[in-house]
């Protein structure tokens, strides 16, 4: 069984609302859907389907939250990242493109009433994300995507190099996208908040009950855990790049890529001052990606993806976190303490699309997030109750399939690669190199 990186290390950990009361599963229990993963996507589809009087567990085998959904550094910007929309539209054709579209573009309204209607407390802060242009190649790229996003109704806009500068604090940028609609969140903290809606709707949720297998039996689907069993009709899968077992070969259908966050310590209000002063979401336009926004303890809270010795050696990661923190606000004049530091896990596959699969009558499947954890994980559970409710659904169901072996490696040489031409460009095009870029 794969080994995960100690839950308690995250700043999420250390500083959400307290999780809802839950125990492990003992006996047999009846429902009309198991949901398996009590993380974003298994708890909005429970969400979903209590609120419609459907009777619902949630079998998680650890704690709410402890996978991806707990360990995600927060952000949640309704976008897509590798693909623009014409080439999603390609790739995924019609109708499906199109209602995936909708539906990720809109995810930050779900997120908010969600927020709103159950009081989570969750340090939510809606406001905005800029990816920052560090060169001119990168202008006409943000503005192809400011337009392709607007045409769908997203509230998106290109910022000058003073606009920019004003909203970020930093001198680095050229220009750069603003998309008002991103926000930030305890990433734990909202989970828990889910946990709680779905038990106050209705529902049932049991941790540390780890799924051994599913069976018909009796004309229904038994889930197993080592105490019990749930009797129901309809099982749905959303445990994601933290799928261990349960059924054959899920695990297969993704690869795993690392990704590290890290957080600073309370920063001083003199550097909070020109230091995202307008604390939105900042990325620094690298395809490498570093990027960072505070937390409600006024924490820098920033993530990368490891490579070589980044993301691996503590002290080199914190140093190479803290020279491009301060390359890009080089009026930050306190020392920087990083405070935490934990990993976490993204089942990555081909499309970097999700994947709705059919396992069997009645039992369905969903990986591959890819790493758009908040908002896509919190819209998924509409698409996922729509099946179980039997309704059109804005998702392919497709046959189980495995990624191909090439995805074993294929994320860590894309990212190499992006930093490699992203170091061309920059040169070529006279601007400045990050420090170890």
């Amino acid at each position: 069984m794969r080994r995960f990186s100690p839950f308690e290390d995250t700043l999420w950990y250390a500083t959400a609302a307290p999780a809802p009361q839950t125990r492990p599963l003992q006996g047999d229990v009846q429902a009309d859907v198991c949901v398996v993963g009590a993380g974003y996507s298994g708890l909005t589809t429970a969400l979903e389907l209590a609120k419609q009087g459907v009777s619902v567990v949630v079998l998680e085998r650890a704690q709410v939250g402890f996978g991806g959904s707990g360990r995600n550094a927060g952000h949640c910007t309704p976008t897509f990242t590798h693909y623009s929309l014409p080439d999603l539209r390609r790739v995924l054709g019609e109708p499906w493109a199109e209602r995936l579209i909708h539906r990720q573009t809109r995810a930050n309204d779900r997120v908010g009433a969600m927020i709103r209607d159950y009081g989570i407390d969750c340090e939510w802060e809606q406001n905005g994300y800029v990816q920052g242009a560090l060169f001119p190649s990168h202008i006409k790229v943000m503005e192809k995507r400011a337009a392709e996003y607007n045409a769908v109704g997203a509230r998106t806009r290109m910022l000058d190099r003073a606009e920019v500068a004003a909203i970020t604090g930093s001198p680095r940028f050229m220009g750069g996208w603003y998309h008002e609609e991103a926000g930030g969140l305890n990433a734990l903290g909202y989970a828990r908040g889910l946990a709680r809606a779905v038990m106050r709707e209705g529902g049932q949720i049991f941790t540390e009950s780890h799924v051994t297998g599913t069976s018909r039996e009796g004309g229904k689907w038994a889930v197993t855990t080592p105490q019990g069993r749930v009797l129901a009709e309809k099982v749905i899968y959303t445990t994601g790049a933290y799928t261990v077992a349960g059924w054959p070969k899920l695990d297969q259908t993704f690869r795993i890529l690392r990704v590290f966050v890290a957080a600073t310590q309370p920063l001083s209000p003199e550097t909070q001052a020109h230091l995202l002063p307008k604390r939105t979401t900042i990325q620094d336009g690298r395809g490498d990606i570093y990027v960072y926004k505070y937390s409600a303890q006024n924490r820098i809270v920033a993530s990368m993806f490891p490579m070589v010795r980044r993301g691996y050696d503590r002290a080199l990661t914190a140093k190479i976190m803290t020279d491009r923190l301060k390359w890009l606000h080089p009026e930050i004049r306190e020392d920087i303490r990083w405070d935490f530091f934990w990993t976490g896990e993204l089942d990555m596959q081909r499309q970097t699309v999700p994947r709705l699969y059919q396992l069997a009558p009645g039992v369905v499947a969903m990986t591959g997030l890819s790493g758009r954890g908040v908002p896509t994980g919190s819209m998924l559970g509409g698409i996922l109750a729509d099946w179980a409710m039997e309704a059109e659904l804005d998702l392919r169901l497709e046959p189980l399939s495995a990624q191909p072996r090439y995805m074993d490696v294929a994320p860590k040489a894309a990212l190499l690669g992006y930093r490699l031409r992203d170091n061309f460009k920059a040169l070529r095009q006279g601007a400045p190199l990050p420090p170890h870029a």
